[in-house]
Parts: C-alpha cells; structure tokens; sequence
C-alpha cells in the first residue's frame, strides 16, 4: 500500500496515471466499440494500415477522446505522434508529414498523428494536414470539443469519419471512480470510500471522467492528511465538500455547451416549465456566463414567444436587463429570475414573429409594390399635382376610429401577415381587429 507522503507528493495528476492502456479498459463510448468499428480497426495491430481511415472524435471535455487515441496508439503497434492545436503551428505538422513519409519508405511504418484540439487550428493550418491525410501519409485522429462543422474545414471533414463521444453515465464514472481507488496507478488502496462520498463525486463529475478522477484525488488528500500514519481512511462525503468547493460546469462560453444551454433555456420558457428554465438559468449563472447575454435573451423570447398574449412581458424582460446593467451580478440573478418566471408562465403567442417574419419574405421575393396614390406624403411642393394624398380618408373622422380605405400596394391587396391567436391578451385583440377588418372591407 501506497504511504499518504509517496501518494501525493508530486506525482502525475490521478487523471493521467489512470488512462486506459488498451480499448479493454476504456469507460463508456461502447457504441464506438464494437467489433469492427473504425476505432477497433485502428487499435489491431494486425489490421491492414490502408484500409485506415482518419477520424475526428467529437466530444464534451472528459469523455476519452484522449484516451481513445492514447489506447490505440499502445494497442496498435503503430508510430504514434502527439501534437496539441495550442501549441503547434504549421511547421510542426509539415515535419510531421515529411518524418512520417520517411517512415513509411524506409521501414514500412504507419504514422498516428493525434491532434488535440483541432478546433483552435486556423483554416490555413488545417489545410496543411490535407496533404498528409489525403495521400495517406499519416493515419489523423483529431480531437475537439466544438462542433466539426462550424470548426474543422469541409476537405478535412470530407476525408476524414466524424464520431461523436457522449458524456460518461453515472456507472462509467463509478467504474473510474473503483478502479482508481485499487489500482496500483492509482491510490492502490491507500484509501476506502464511503457510498455517499463516491456518489458526491459522480454527482460533481456531470459526465466528466477526469473531473471525477481529479476530484477523487483531491478529496483523497483530504481524508489523508487527517488519517493516522499507516491507517487507510475512508473518504467520506464532507471531504469531497472540502475539497470540491463546488461544482464546476461542463459548460464553455465559447463552445457548443454555450449554445446548448441557451437554446435548452428559451426552450423551457416557450414551453411554460419554470422550473427546467431556472435550472438552465442557474447553470449559466454559475458558470460565468454574462449576464446580459442572457438579459438579451429573454427580451427576445418576451417578444418571439410571449408577443401580445402578455404585451407585459417585454417590459418585464427589458425592466430586468435595465436592472441587470444598473445593479450588477450576484444581485442580479434575482430580476432575471423573476423575468424568466414571469415569461415561462403566462400566455404565449408567436404571430407577431410569424407575421413580420413573412412580410418580410414578401418583400425578399420582390412582392412590395407602389404605395397607393392616397398614402403617399403630400407635404412637399408639387406632390399635390402628382396626385398624392388625393382620397385619403382620415380616421378621426368617424366615430369607430376607422375608414375603409386600401392601404396594402395593389399587388398585395388582401395579404394577411398577422393573425392573432385566441390566447391571453391577443384573444381581445383578435376581436378586435375582427370588427376593424370588416370596416376596411375585409381586406
């Protein structure tokens, strides 16, 4: 057993000791791990290197798109060559490819180019892998965490398989979780775990394998450094509390997450659950997001979603902005809080947006017309001889408030663009312009 000294002091991080040596041990993504599967192919050191084929592994941090490569780069015999987007320029890939063409003529061998973050590559810098992969000099396994089709070039994405990593579940994290702790790369027993404990840190990770380990690491130092010598503690949930100050979110300002929360959170307004939309709000809340990015976000959804059901709710979501900007965060979850209630729970209508949206699509398609004679100003000299404003009925005039007249251009005389909805406020509103209609002759 490990001594509480030798386990914490200095070593490779927990996360890094315990990746996979072989596909065997890998946690999760087993529908990437079938038989035959493009990661299996690579991993056989027996399979043929030009049936290879290059892939970018897409995935949220921690689900083992290092670790997949890592594991196939041990498994597979073949040479393998690391290179990090952050680090690495344009230069280093081009000797990457000479090295691995010498490789290949000289001795027979394949080259792995592991890419990391391949999203921070520019497009110029991913133009220089298209050589290498599409000539087969290097077998390419790109790892990012954005979305390839905004990040990776079409070439690249055309030459290469795209696989999608999903988030560890609960069980792949408890796995990691058992066989750190009795691993001889690991804690190699130096410590035991209470349930509550290990469930804290499967609760922490959100789907993050090396979160988990990392966590597990730290909590561990913990119970340590409170044990008596020789004794193996157990770790127990107030020192996962200790050590974990608190959960750190999956969730990149930059990255696909950022979208994903905040279209999850407009989603559960328009679907009137406040409670699924104050979930997504705390999250962004707690991950730093900015606060008038989500400010701008509800005045959007109290327009698109809300409309005139509740013509209440754009005041209430630009008051919270206002607020938002005048007080500042943390004080200003509360005014969003109360906006994004407000907006999830009353009535909702979608014709104001639906309305402008195919006005203008008529206007796109070249559908707009001369406006009428009647309409057009006749303030300036000369327009009057021009015919402007003759006919124009005045609204005042009449009791109702309206006159018939045309007021649409001849080619869109009739066109309807805004029909109200028999919800919240707009069902008055729909009366209304029911009565309004008739009078301008049905139009």
């Amino acid at each position: 057993m490990s001594s509480p000294a030798s386990l914490m002091s200095g070593r490779t991080p927990l996360a890094v000791r315990m990746r996979p040596v072989s596909l065997d041990e890998v946690a999760g993504q087993q529908h990437l791990l079938r038989p035959g599967s493009p990661i299996v192919a690579l991993a056989d050191p027996d399979a043929a290197a030009p049936g290879a084929v290059s892939i970018i592994l897409w995935g949220p941090p921690g689900t083992g798109k290092t670790t997949l490569a890592q594991a196939i780069a041990r498994s597979s015999g073949r040479r393998f060559v690391e290179l990090s987007a952050i680090t690495a320029g344009v230069k280093d890939v081009r000797e990457v490819m000479q090295e691995a063409v010498t490789q290949r003529d000289l001795y027979g061998q394949t080259t792995i180019l592991f890419l990391d973050e391949i999203h921070r590559f520019t497009k110029a810098q991913q133009d220089a892998l298209l050589p290498g992969v599409e000539n087969g000099w290097v077998i390419l396994i790109a790892a990012t965490t954005e979305n390839p089709s905004f990040s990776v070039i079409s070439p690249l994405l055309s030459r290469s398989l795209l696989l999608t990593l999903q988030p560890l579940t609960d069980d792949d994290i408890g796995v990691l979780i058992d066989r750190a702790v009795t691993d001889a790369r690991g804690l190699n027993g130096a410590v035991a775990m209470h349930p509550a404990a290990r469930a804290a840190l499967i609760r922490l990770a959100s789907g993050d394998g090396r979160r988990a380990l990392t966590g597990l690491e730290a909590a561990s130092a913990v119970a340590l450094s409170k044990a008596d010598e020789g004794v193996a503690p157990e770790v127990s949930d107030d020192d996962v509390a200790q050590a974990v100050d608190k959960a750190l979110l999956r969730y990149d300002r930059q990255g696909d997450e950022h979208y994903d929360v905040i279209s999850a959170f407009i989603k559960s307004i328009r679907g009137s659950d406040p409670d699924a939309a104050l979930h997504y709000l705390a999250r962004m809340i707690e991950a730093g997001e900015d606060p008038r990015f989500i400010a701008r976000r509800l005045v959007i959804s109290a327009a698109e979603d809300v409309g005139l059901a509740d013509p209440q709710g754009l005041v209430i979501a630009t008051a919270a902005a206002d607020a938002v900007a005048f007080i500042g965060m943390p004080e200003g979850r509360i005014p969003l809080a109360e906006a994004t209630i407000y907006l999830a729970t009353t009535a909702k209508s979608n014709a104001a947006y639906l309305g402008i949206d195919q006005a203008i699509a008529d206007v796109r398609a070249g559908g707009f017309g001369r406006v009428p004679l009647h309409l057009r100003d006749a303030h300036y000299p000369g327009a009057k001889r021009l015919g402007h404003g003759k006919g124009y009925r005045y609204p005042h005039d009449a009791d109702a408030g309206v006159l018939p007249q045309q007021y649409l251009p001849d080619e869109l005389d009739g066109r309807r663009y805004y029909e109200p909805k028999q919800l919240g406020a707009e069902r008055d509103v729909a009366a209304r312009l029911e009565r309004i209609r008739r009078i301008l002759g049905d139009r």
